[in-house]
Protein backbone atom coordinates (compact mmCIF):
# COMPACT_ATOMS: atom_id res chain seq x y z
CA UNK A 1 0.00 0.00 0.00
CA UNK A 2 1.34 3.85 -1.02
CA UNK A 3 1.16 6.20 1.74
CA UNK A 4 -0.58 9.22 -0.19
CA UNK A 5 1.45 12.59 1.65
CA UNK A 6 0.32 16.46 1.61
CA UNK A 7 3.71 18.72 2.07
CA UNK A 8 2.85 22.56 3.62
CA UNK A 9 6.02 24.08 3.50
CA UNK A 10 6.45 27.90 2.29
CA UNK A 11 10.51 27.47 1.03
CA UNK A 12 10.50 26.11 -2.31
CA UNK A 13 13.82 24.78 -2.47
CA UNK A 14 13.31 22.76 0.65
CA UNK A 15 9.65 21.90 -0.37
CA UNK A 16 11.44 20.25 -3.77
CA UNK A 17 13.81 18.37 -1.80
CA UNK A 18 11.43 16.73 0.46
CA UNK A 19 9.20 16.09 -2.45
CA UNK A 20 12.20 14.28 -4.03
CA UNK A 21 13.25 12.23 -1.05
CA UNK A 22 10.03 11.27 -0.56
CA UNK A 23 9.02 10.13 -4.14
CA UNK A 24 12.20 8.51 -3.74
CA UNK A 25 11.05 5.88 -1.41
CA UNK A 26 9.07 3.37 -2.04
CA UNK A 27 5.75 3.43 -0.56
CA UNK A 28 5.28 6.74 -0.69
CA UNK A 29 4.10 9.73 -2.83
CA UNK A 30 3.35 13.09 -2.56
CA UNK A 31 -0.51 13.63 -3.91
CA UNK A 32 0.16 17.78 -3.01
CA UNK A 33 2.17 20.21 -1.75
CA UNK A 34 1.10 24.21 -0.42
CA UNK A 35 3.48 26.70 0.28
CA UNK A 36 0.95 28.21 2.72
CA UNK A 37 -1.98 26.87 5.33
CA UNK A 38 -4.71 28.76 3.74
CA UNK A 39 -3.92 27.14 0.50
CA UNK A 40 -4.09 23.52 2.39
CA UNK A 41 -7.02 24.11 4.37
CA UNK A 42 -9.03 25.17 1.12
CA UNK A 43 -7.92 22.13 -1.00
CA UNK A 44 -6.92 19.45 1.36
CA UNK A 45 -10.88 17.91 1.95
CA UNK A 46 -11.08 17.35 -1.64
CA UNK A 47 -7.61 15.45 -1.57
CA UNK A 48 -7.15 11.72 -0.38
CA UNK A 49 -4.06 11.99 1.93
CA UNK A 50 -2.92 9.54 4.53
CA UNK A 51 -0.04 12.45 6.35
CA UNK A 52 0.24 16.14 6.29
CA UNK A 53 4.13 17.69 6.86
CA UNK A 54 3.14 20.50 8.18
CA UNK A 55 5.77 24.08 8.69
CA UNK A 56 5.09 25.70 12.09
CA UNK A 57 6.79 29.21 10.87
CA UNK A 58 4.22 29.55 7.68
CA UNK A 59 3.26 33.26 6.11
CA UNK A 60 0.00 33.90 7.00
CA UNK A 61 -1.94 31.14 9.35
CA UNK A 62 0.67 29.34 11.17
CA UNK A 63 1.57 25.65 11.27
CA UNK A 64 -0.04 25.96 14.75
CA UNK A 65 -3.40 27.32 13.57
CA UNK A 66 -3.52 24.80 10.71
CA UNK A 67 -3.30 22.08 13.07
CA UNK A 68 -5.97 23.44 15.19
CA UNK A 69 -8.35 24.62 12.28
CA UNK A 70 -7.86 21.16 10.52
CA UNK A 71 -8.19 19.15 13.75
CA UNK A 72 -11.48 21.09 14.69
CA UNK A 73 -12.92 18.88 11.55
CA UNK A 74 -11.73 15.58 12.56
CA UNK A 75 -9.68 15.06 9.52
CA UNK A 76 -8.82 11.01 8.63
CA UNK A 77 -5.32 12.29 8.07
CA UNK A 78 -2.38 12.26 10.33
CA UNK A 79 -0.37 15.48 10.66
CA UNK A 80 3.24 15.76 11.27
CA UNK A 81 5.26 18.69 12.44
CA UNK A 82 8.57 19.14 10.28
CA UNK A 83 10.18 22.51 11.72
CA UNK A 84 12.68 24.39 13.27
CA UNK A 85 11.07 25.16 16.34
CA UNK A 86 12.04 23.44 19.32
CA UNK A 87 11.04 25.68 22.05
CA UNK A 88 9.19 23.61 24.70
CA UNK A 89 5.82 25.59 24.92
CA UNK A 90 5.86 25.33 20.97
CA UNK A 91 6.37 21.90 21.08
CA UNK A 92 3.39 20.94 23.42
CA UNK A 93 0.84 23.74 22.05
CA UNK A 94 1.13 21.33 18.64
CA UNK A 95 1.11 18.38 19.98
CA UNK A 96 -1.79 19.53 22.41
CA UNK A 97 -3.83 20.60 18.96
CA UNK A 98 -3.31 17.32 17.46
CA UNK A 99 -0.24 16.84 15.78
CA UNK A 100 1.01 12.71 15.76
CA UNK A 101 4.80 13.63 15.56
CA UNK A 102 7.55 16.26 15.35
CA UNK A 103 10.55 16.10 13.76
CA UNK A 104 13.08 18.58 13.68
CA UNK A 105 14.57 20.55 10.29
CA UNK A 106 18.13 19.17 9.89
CA UNK A 107 16.95 15.60 10.47
CA UNK A 108 18.40 13.55 7.80
CA UNK A 109 16.27 11.99 4.87
CA UNK A 110 16.65 8.40 6.65
CA UNK A 111 15.07 9.92 9.51
CA UNK A 112 12.20 11.59 8.00
CA UNK A 113 11.84 8.07 6.18
CA UNK A 114 11.47 6.70 9.74
CA UNK A 115 9.48 8.86 10.95
CA UNK A 116 6.80 8.32 8.47
CA UNK A 117 6.99 4.80 8.52
CA UNK A 118 6.91 4.95 12.75
CA UNK A 119 3.66 7.11 12.18
CA UNK A 120 1.97 5.05 9.76
CA UNK A 121 2.65 2.20 12.05
CA UNK A 122 0.80 3.92 14.37
CA UNK A 123 3.54 5.44 16.56
CA UNK A 124 4.30 9.35 17.30
CA UNK A 125 7.55 9.84 16.21
CA UNK A 126 9.41 12.79 17.65
CA UNK A 127 13.23 14.20 16.67
CA UNK A 128 15.84 12.86 20.04
CA UNK A 129 15.99 16.56 21.30
CA UNK A 130 11.86 16.88 21.27
CA UNK A 131 11.58 13.47 22.89
CA UNK A 132 13.84 14.65 25.61
CA UNK A 133 11.90 17.57 25.93
CA UNK A 134 8.90 16.27 25.86
CA UNK A 135 9.83 13.28 28.76
CA UNK A 136 11.84 16.10 31.02
CA UNK A 137 8.85 17.65 30.94
CA UNK A 138 6.78 14.81 31.66
CA UNK A 139 9.05 14.10 35.08
CA UNK A 140 9.01 17.93 35.93
CA UNK A 141 5.08 17.51 36.18
CA UNK A 142 5.24 14.11 37.92
CA UNK A 143 7.61 15.57 40.57
CA UNK A 144 4.75 18.28 41.59
CA UNK A 145 2.18 16.25 41.87
CA UNK A 146 2.50 15.13 45.19
CA UNK A 147 2.92 18.46 46.85
CA UNK A 148 -0.04 19.63 45.17
CA UNK A 149 -2.31 16.80 45.48
CA UNK A 150 -1.01 14.03 47.75
CA UNK A 151 -2.35 15.80 51.18
CA UNK A 152 -5.94 17.66 51.65
CA UNK A 153 -5.71 21.44 52.89
CA UNK A 154 -6.09 20.61 56.10
CA UNK A 155 -3.84 17.91 56.95
CA UNK A 156 -1.34 20.77 55.06
CA UNK A 157 -2.40 23.53 57.50
CA UNK A 158 -1.33 20.90 60.43
CA UNK A 159 2.05 20.01 58.54
CA UNK A 160 2.52 23.46 58.65
CA UNK A 161 1.99 24.15 62.14
CA UNK A 162 3.87 20.79 63.16
CA UNK A 163 7.11 22.25 61.28
CA UNK A 164 6.68 25.85 63.33
CA UNK A 165 7.06 23.35 66.58
CA UNK A 166 3.22 23.41 67.55
CA UNK A 167 2.25 20.64 70.04
CA UNK A 168 -0.70 18.43 69.04
CA UNK A 169 -2.74 20.05 71.39
CA UNK A 170 -1.96 23.71 70.16
CA UNK A 171 -2.64 22.77 66.47
CA UNK A 172 -6.16 21.76 68.24
CA UNK A 173 -6.43 25.48 69.20
CA UNK A 174 -4.84 27.41 66.49
CA UNK A 175 -7.04 25.75 64.02
CA UNK A 176 -10.43 25.14 66.49
CA UNK A 177 -10.76 21.65 66.29
CA UNK A 178 -10.27 18.84 68.32
CA UNK A 179 -7.11 16.75 69.51
CA UNK A 180 -8.53 13.86 68.32
CA UNK A 181 -9.58 15.42 65.07
CA UNK A 182 -5.61 16.49 64.96
CA UNK A 183 -4.69 12.82 65.90
CA UNK A 184 -6.44 11.06 63.14
CA UNK A 185 -5.05 14.31 60.76
CA UNK A 186 -1.84 13.66 61.60
CA UNK A 187 -2.21 9.98 61.27
CA UNK A 188 -3.20 9.95 57.59
CA UNK A 189 -0.54 12.49 57.02
CA UNK A 190 2.11 9.57 58.04
CA UNK A 191 0.18 6.91 56.25
CA UNK A 192 0.18 9.36 53.04
CA UNK A 193 4.00 10.00 53.24
CA UNK A 194 4.92 6.72 54.69
CA UNK A 195 6.81 8.57 57.07
CA UNK A 196 7.61 6.83 60.74
CA UNK A 197 7.34 10.30 62.89
CA UNK A 198 6.83 13.77 62.92
CA UNK A 199 10.50 14.90 62.01
CA UNK A 200 10.61 11.94 58.82
CA UNK A 201 6.72 13.38 57.75
CA UNK A 202 8.77 17.06 57.33
CA UNK A 203 12.13 15.75 55.88
CA UNK A 204 9.62 13.98 53.06
CA UNK A 205 7.15 16.70 52.79
CA UNK A 206 10.24 18.91 51.71
CA UNK A 207 11.99 16.45 49.04
CA UNK A 208 8.36 16.22 47.39
CA UNK A 209 7.61 20.09 47.71
CA UNK A 210 4.82 20.14 50.42
CA UNK A 211 6.40 22.13 52.45
CA UNK A 212 8.56 24.60 50.97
Amino acid sequence: MTARIALIEDDAMLRESVVRLLEAEPGFTVVCTFATAEEALESLPEASVDVVIVDLGLPGMSGLEFIRAVMASRPVYDIIVHTINEDKDTVFSALKAGAAGYVLKGASGMDIIAALKNLLAGGAPMSPRIARSVLVEFRAMESEDPGEFLLTAREKEILELLERGFSYKECSGELNISTNTVHAHIKNIYEKLQARNRQHALLKARKIGILK
